[in-house]
């Protein structure tokens, strides 16, 4: 009978505690949104990202750009990325990622070099994206660079902002990138293009190339070739087929 009525109790006690273990939970408030740390007297530099990104022309420059921060004397680059919403978005390859910022409701810091790498949707749907189309040209009008990565260079062609300079994308795309934009001078068989402000990569591993030559732009060779041996790669601009328009 006390053995009966000790495990009745005990089980008593449990769900109860359950019980009120759920009805806490309700009362918790939900998690502040994560923001990045913004530190004075840095690059600022957002990521365009955004379902059906591919992760390489994602992560190849954003991992160069971070890493500054690990080299002393420099300005380095703080990095974030920026989507029209704060809930996951899903890579092509599956990889789900919080947006810092959503640029549709958010005020964001001023935005140096922006980064558009390439999505699955670039060449059709993403171009009817008014908003985001507008939210390039905006972000345009300050940015001391704009860079794509293979297909991303179509949302650039889309907001007119390629309209004076020559450019490049994905190889396979480039009679695409012609035949949607006529009247662009488009540049084939580079890794990439610098005219003006703006710089445009053929993707893929290569993106990292094109992120090392901002580099060396803004850093000189040895940040450059420091950025380089720390993600193993071999760095040297001569040796590269690119285009830099005087």
């Amino acid at each position: 009978m006390g053995r009966t009525f000790i495990i009745f109790t005990v089980f008593i006690s449990i769900l109860f505690a359950g019980c009120g273990q759920k009805e806490a939970t309700k009362n918790i408030p939900e998690a502040k949104k994560h923001v990045p740390n913004i530190a004075p007297n840095r690059y600022n530099v957002a990521f365009l990202i955004m379902d059906g990104t591919f992760n390489t022309e994602f992560t190849a420059p954003y991992d160069i750009f971070q890493h500054t921060q690990f080299r002393e004397g420099i300005k380095a680059m703080n990095v974030f990325t920026v989507a029209n919403t704060l809930k996951p978005i899903t890579t092509f390859e599956g990889l789900r990622i919080l947006p810092d910022y959503d640029y549709t409701t958010d005020v964001l810091p001023q935005i140096d070099i922006l980064v558009v790498p390439s999505a699955e949707h670039h060449l059709d749907s993403d171009l009817q994206d008014t908003t985001m189309i507008n939210f390039i040209k905006m972000v345009d009008q300050k940015a001391q660079f704009m860079t794509s990565h293979c297909d991303g260079a179509f949302v650039l062609a889309k907001a007119g902002i390629l309209d004076n300079v020559t450019s490049t994308t994905f190889p396979s795309d480039i009679e695409t990138y012609r035949n949607k934009f006529p009247n662009l001078k488009v540049q084939d068989s580079v890794l990439f293009v610098h005219d003006g402000k703006y710089i445009t990569s053929a993707g893929g591993a290569k993106s990292f190339e094109a992120a090392l030559y901002l580099c060396e732009l803004l850093y000189g060779k040895d940040i450059a070739q420091s950025l380089a041996k720390g993600l193993v790669i071999d760095w040297d601009l001569d040796k590269l087929p690119h285009l830099i328009v005087p």
